[in-house]
């Protein structure tokens, strides 16, 4: 079945950088709609930064410059780069693709930043 893995993750100072991996497993991410998301305890899930199938990138206000979404299409890889940490980027973080208007989930890597 179709899975989406992910790695990476972690506690980190503030100022700190951490790189998010997801790993695709037979759902091909070059032709998928990809995006990451998080969610912080007690608030909604959100869209932190997309990318479309032609490799356009967007991002949440709060995290451009900061974050940076990239794909490896040899690896199957779906990757996030976090740099700048702050606390209020503590979450959990999840990947997301979507292929034949189906979507897909990450399980979920959790994202802590202390201050």
């Amino acid at each position: 079945q179709v899975q989406l893995v992910q790695s990476g993750g972690g506690l980190v100072q503030a100022g700190g950088s951490l790189r998010l991996s997801c790993a695709g497993s037979r759902i091909p991410l070059s032709i998928s709609a990809l995006n990451w998301y998080r969610q912080a305890p007690g608030k909604s899930r959100e869209a932190v930064a997309g990318m479309t199938i032609g490799g356009a990138t967007n991002y949440e206000d709060s995290v451009k410059g900061r974050f940076a979404i990239s794909r490896d299409n040899a690896k199957n890889t779906l990757y996030l780069q976090m740099d700048t940490l702050k606390p209020e980027d503590t979450a959990v973080y999840y990947c997301n693709a979507q292929y034949r208007q189906v979507n897909y989930w990450g399980q979920g890597t959790s994202v802590t930043v202390s201050s």
